[in-house]
């Protein structure tokens, strides 16, 4: 134990200030001095954080040539496989922590009836997360399913400040219906806390931010401190020299670098703010101030400030949904310059469907940041990562078909010791990818669960001893 004082830190402690509050990683000191030595691993948080990503418009290994090329999942399953073909090939120095789960349906994001016929892209996004389909409606009276991430969070979060947060990349809040008669809160939501009540998501990083840590004080006060052009770390000084002189130099250490983290934070934020209201021509003028025009900028934000909460046990629920269906955002990173949901229809021309996978592959090259972040962010004796589960996929297939068959998926993170790692399974054909969803979540502690959305049985996430090791 690394404390001066011997006076014991209790995991909720934060450090307030005019507008500011700002909570505390995990250190050795939030350790009762009874529990020291081989069990102080136990102070910190026991439960898995959660991360679920959605990204729109299915993948380009979902179409029978893409999938005799392993444009998403690679040819073999089991553990020896390659990811080199794929869009999923950025994440080999993460295989031990990652979890192929190929070859599911999303039945729940198909037409029912005649007049939800083409209407995919308007619905999927609800389905995703709830495995249930939409109610057809323009209106108020919405209908989906309750979430994965919400039965988590409402298990599971509701001893922290914030049970649960959901962020976006792309535009949302668009006013009426989107098309093919539904409103667009099936598009924008991914989120749902009862089956009629969509939860909203926040694009602003700067918002994010405030809600994690400017939520101390009055309305006053909060508007008092953005405007005077400072830190939120500035309004705490007095509290943070106080503790400082409480920590051993292993905490201190561990202190420093998290504060600092949060004002780099504020920075980068701060940065784009001041160029976005310069008068600079916008790539995206319909965006908030703080939102960069860079994809990739405006993704690693949102990876970072999931880090900072999770670290801080702020919340251990995020929902993240990376793109917006029908979007005509163009990746010129990716080496394609066609806009997103062109790309998607790619009219089974081979050439067009190897550039949708340059796409894709492009948007899975966003998570070695994350990983590699929540890797090196240590949780008592684990690090975030080992005590994490990713889950990144879509509620569509074949985008140019509109289906929702072999959807892509995977699961990233230890989920502390429940994910094997290293491991991609093919499930026979016709299975729900709310069957593995199930499993998820009996591995997120929500064991007595016993369906979930279309789910015929659970598709388990560990290798079985006879499984084959050939695709």
């Amino acid at each position: 134990m690394d404390f001066i004082t011997g006076k014991h830190i209790s995991r909720r402690e934060a450090l307030r200030g005019l507008g500011a509050a700002v909570a505390l990683p995990f250190l050795d000191a939030m350790v009762p001095a009874g529990r020291r030595g081989a069990s102080a691993a136990m102070a910190a948080t026991d439960h898995t954080r959660l991360v679920t990503i959605e990204m729109v418009h299915g993948a380009a290994g979902s179409n029978a040539y893409g999938s005799t090329k392993n444009l998403w999942s690679p040819a073999t399953v089991g553990r020896d496989f390659d990811l080199t073909p794929g869009a999923l090939s950025s994440l080999e120095p993460y295989r031990d922590y990652l979890t192929i789960i190929s070859n599911t349906d999303v039945q729940g994001a198909e037409a029912i009836t005649a007049p939800e016929i083409g209407g995919d892209h308007f619905r999927s996004s609800a389905v995703f997360l709830t495995q249930s389909h939409p109610f057809q409606t323009e209106g108020s009276d919405v209908y989906a399913g309750t979430s994965l991430d919400q039965y988590y969070a409402n298990r599971f979060g509701q001893d922290t400040p914030i049970p649960s947060m959901q962020l976006c990349i792309e535009n949302i809040n668009q006013s009426g219906g989107c098309a093919y008669g539904y409103t667009c809160v099936y598009t924008d939501s991914i989120s749902w806390s009862s089956p009629t009540e969509p939860l909203p998501v926040i694009r602003d990083p700067r918002v994010a931010f405030e809600q994690l840590f400017g939520t101390g004080g009055t309305v006053e006060e909060r508007a008092l401190r953005r405007q005077a052009d400072r830190s939120i770390l500035d309004w705490i000084t007095d509290r943070v020299g106080q503790l400082r002189r409480e920590l051993g130099p292993i905490d201190r250490q561990r202190l420093e670098r998290y504060l600092e983290d949060i004002r780099e934070i504020e920075r980068r934020i701060g940065r784009i703010e001041e160029y976005n209201a310069s008068g600079e021509l916008r790539e995206m003028p319909e965006a908030p101030a703080g939102v960069p025009d860079s994809f990739e900028e405006h993704v690693k934000l949102m990876f970072d400030l999931q880090v900072l909460a999770f670290a801080s046990d702020l919340t251990r629920v995020f929902s993240f949904k990376m793109g917006r269906d029908s979007s005509a955002r163009v990746f010129p990173e990716s080496g394609v310059d066609t806009p997103f949901h062109p790309a998607s229809h790619h009219g089974g021309n081979e050439q067009a469907i190897e550039d949708f996978g340059l796409i894709n592959r492009y948007h899975v090259s966003m998570m070695p940041y994350f990983l590699e972040k929540l890797k090196n962010t240590m949780d008592g004796d684990a690090s975030l990562l080992d005590r994490s589960m990713i889950i990144y996929g879509s509620p569509m297939g074949d985008p140019n078909l509109h289906n929702h068959k072999r959807c892509p998926l995977f699961v990233a993170g230890g989920a502390n010791g429940k994910l094997e790692g290293n491991l991609h399974l093919k499930a026979p054909d016709g299975t729900p990818m709310a069957n593995a969803m199930l499993d998820m979540m009996h591995k997120l502690g929500l064991e007595d669960m016993e369906s979930f959305g279309n789910s015929t049985g659970t598709y388990s996430l560990n290798v079985p001893s006879t499984y084959t090791t050939t695709g």
